[in-house]
């Protein structure tokens, strides 16, 4: 069973439009102090979710926190200026001492206005979107960048100071197509499947991925692959099916006229072991980072797990090695944290439940643990 690393979300959606600094300061401090591997932020520019922007919410919480690892996952690239998204993340990973993950994707490539927004077209995007990937990558790791390009000419371009990662900011990549995969397999350090894949179709990815690395000569090691779940935690499980339906009949109606099992598909739900199965099938499956991405009732959720003191721990998968205990967390103050979560209905916690063993028994990582799957932070 592979390492697996679990972040947190940064606050980031707030309804009033309004940031709640304190939220976001008390969050990240909270995080660092838990032990988490990494804080996330999301992407949108135009939408209708009053969704803070992506870096420079990132710059902020590079001034807060001194451990944690910072990405966002994904930022939607052919819409940028690859030189501008250079310089920005360039500085970012200076600021914050080597921490900024940056997940990049190619966006609706299906929707045409949805590039005209951004005054580029839809055909455009998978061009743009290799083409700014060599233009970053020479302009972190090159003196001077000479591209002549379909979008992008530089001549004798320097860009400094160079990120303090090696050989560069790490990149992960989404996508669903073979040819995405690929290129995830030629180009990125990361993979990051979305929610709405089913584990199904992760499944089938991981073996496109396989082959592909294969091809390649690469090491899988060298190629994090992450999953988005989401989950329902309630012992009555036709409720927490139905508040499924209920909310993904709002958000994605056009998947479940598609697809009437697509919910059954992409979730996990009922009581701490229905869910914790579905966890565990995705680590089989060869996730590396799992995100638990609960849609309602947070708080609620986590006492139907019956968490009381929180134990973070540190245990290599799959092996004997001694676990290490970090923090004893009062239920109150990890509340705290969590509450970022009733922020936004569409931009939900990521990958807490996994890694954490609770005190007495009955808890998802109680039972992945017994399974020899015990998660690692």
């Amino acid at each position: 069973m592979p390492h697996i690393d679990f972040g947190f979300p940064i606050p980031q959606v707030f309804l009033d439009g309004q940031a709640d600094l304190d939220l976001v300061r008390r969050t990240l401090a909270l995080g660092e102090r838990l032990g988490f591997h990494s804080a996330w932020v999301q992407d949108q520019v135009a939408g209708d979710v009053p969704l803070h922007e992506s870096l420079t919410l990132l710059s902020y919480a590079s001034a807060l926190t001194t451990r944690v690892q910072l990405g966002v996952s994904v930022l939607v690239f052919p819409i940028r200026n690859a030189v501008h998204v250079a310089k920005i993340v360039g500085t970012l990973d200076n600021l914050s001492a080597g921490r900024i993950i940056l997940g990049i994707g190619l966006g609706h490539v299906m929707a045409p206005g949805f590039f005209r927004t951004y005054g580029i077209e839809s055909t455009e995007a998978v061009r743009r979107f290799n083409e700014g990937v060599r233009v970053m990558k020479s302009l972190w790791t090159e003196p001077v960048t000479n591209i002549e390009g379909e979008f992008y000419q530089l001549k004798q371009t320097g860009m400094w100071p160079k990120p303090v990662q090696k050989p560069h900011v790490p990149l992960w990549f989404g996508g669903q197509h073979p040819d995405a995969l690929r290129r995830a397999v030629k180009y990125a350090d990361g993979y990051t499947c979305a929610g709405p894949n089913t584990t199904d179709h992760f499944a089938d990815f991981v073996v496109q991925i396989r082959r592909f690395l294969d091809e390649e000569g690469r090491d899988p090691a060298t190629l994090p692959l992450s999953k988005r779940v989401y989950i329902g935690i309630d012992d009555n499980a036709e409720r927490a099916k139905r508040r499924l339906d209920e909310f993904f009949q709002a958000r994605y109606p056009w998947q479940i006229e598609r697809n009437p099992d697509f919910v059954a598909d992409i979730c996990a739900w009922g009581s701490t072991a229905q869910v914790a199965e579905g966890l565990r099938r995705l680590a089989k499956i060869g996730a590396t980072t799992i995100i638990a991405n609960p849609l309602w009732d947070f708080e609620e959720q986590l006492e139907a797990a019956e968490f009381g003191d929180v134990e973070l721990l540190v245990n290599a998968a799959g092996t004997n090695a001694p676990q290490r205990s970090l923090e004893v967390l009062s239920l109150a103050d990890y509340h705290a944290m969590i509450a970022t979560n009733l922020h936004g209905a569409y931009y939900c916690v990521q990958a807490f439940l996994p890694q954490m063993r609770m005190r007495g028994s009955g808890t998802i990582v109680n039972i992945i643990s017994d399974a020899g799957n015990v998660a690692s932070a």
